[in-house]
């Protein structure tokens, strides 16, 4: 069975820019892997304007930080998957997960996940074009 990425992004605060939660199968995997406090990836950063996204899959794996726990990546270590396109499949594997800190032991490691590649890309070319998160000037 393949799995199901869903994009959304969170508009920005009075403190932070807007962010985004990456919902596989309807639960955020970022949000599990760094725990309360951490942070998922700017949108600035995976949804960039004028540029293809990060998340985009290609033949080569390349290797993208999703995440950091609330100590911060440089302490603990951030969340990274490899993103890999397969054939007719989105591949996410190899994760890293972030150290146990003060606060409690590191997360359980994620599973690899499969995605339609279809699929995939128009989630991806969807989130890419809504721009309505960004603050106008």
């Amino acid at each position: 069975m393949l799995d199901h990425l869903e994009i959304r992004v969170l508009p920005p605060g009075p403190r932070f820019a807007a962010r985004v939660r990456l919902l596989v199968n309807g639960e955020d995997v970022v949000a599990e892997a760094v725990r309360e406090g951490g942070r998922g990836p700017f949108a600035a950063d995976v949804l960039p304007a004028g540029r293809p996204s990060p998340l985009r899959a290609g033949d080569e794996a390349r290797r993208l930080r999703l995440g950091e726990p609330d100590c911060t990546g440089g302490c603990c270590g951030f969340l990274t998957v490899v993103v890999q396109r397969l054939g007719g499949i989105v591949r996410w594997s190899d994760w890293q997960m972030p150290r146990e800190s003060p606060l409690g032991p590191g997360p359980h490691p994620l599973p690899e996940l499969h995605f339609d590649a279809g699929r995939y890309d128009a989630e991806l070319a969807r989130a890419e074009a809504d721009r309505s998160w960004q603050v106008r000037p």
